[in-house]
């Protein structure tokens, strides 16, 4: 028999269900409680309330808890790559080899964008907040891409979700270059996603670059804690 919790108001018993979570923490499931009492919780910061049920996340703030997939979020970013973390999020489990040299394969093969998303770059001034230029070139590559992507078909999930993790580098280190007043840069397919952000922003036309192993660290651990907080 499932577990509920009992509520009493005005003279009348209300009762709600128990539910568990992924690590066998409970919640009172109140969904209907205000349809059944005309009542509704006041939980300032929402502290005590639950908003989603998620397969992806759990989260224990007073422990300093926080798990994405079963992984907890110190061994995601020290022990996995930015791209092995994607494909955690993404599809359920960590790649092995084969799946991660794929991925890479796929992704380097997308690392081109239409030379007219130029054309959109320049019309923003240089004091365009970034994030706003960013946007709209992320936005503008549906233009460039026109067909619909059918979100029942593992196919075209597949490849709009490549698509992204192809063009969204290029787009981001175009709008960085863009603010300093630099030439732009290509991605260079020799190098890893990471090492090729690195190159893309920080590579000045008048010197060779080779990326620092602590800035690909450091852009690895940024980067998966981005991609997982969003």
């Amino acid at each position: 028999m499932s577990e509920s919790v009992k509520l009493s108001y005005n003279n009348q018993t209300f009762e709600f269900p128990l539910i568990e979570g992924t690590e066998n923490e409970k919640g009172i499931d109140i969904k209907t409680l205000r349809s059944l009492t005309g009542l509704i919780t006041y939980d300032p910061g929402f502290k005590n309330t639950g908003s989603c049920k998620s397969s992806v996340t759990f989260l224990n703030g007073e422990e300093g808890i926080l798990r994405y997939r079963g992984y907890s979020i110190e061994d995601l970013c020290d022990r996995s790559s930015f791209i092995e973390v994607a494909f955690l999020l993404i599809f359920g489990e960590l790649p092995n080899k084969e799946e991660l040299d794929l991925l890479n394969k796929e992704i380097k093969i997308d690392s081109l964008v239409d030379e007219d998303l130029k054309m959109i770059l320049k019309s923003f001034p240089k004091a365009a907040h970034p994030m706003g230029v960013l946007s709209s070139l992320t936005s503008a590559l549906i233009a460039f891409n026109p067909s619909s992507v059918d979100v029942d078909s593992e196919s075209d999930m597949r490849e709009a979700i490549i698509m992204l993790l192809a063009k969204f580098p290029i787009l981001a280190s175009w709008t960085q270059r863009k603010v300093k007043g630099l030439p732009l840069n290509y991605a260079n397919t020799s190098l890893s996603y990471v090492e090729n952000i690195a190159h893309m922003m920080f590579k000045r036309p008048h010197e060779e670059y080779s990326p620092s192993p602590v800035v690909v660290s450091a852009l690895n651990k940024l980067l998966s804690f981005w991609i997982i907080s969003k």
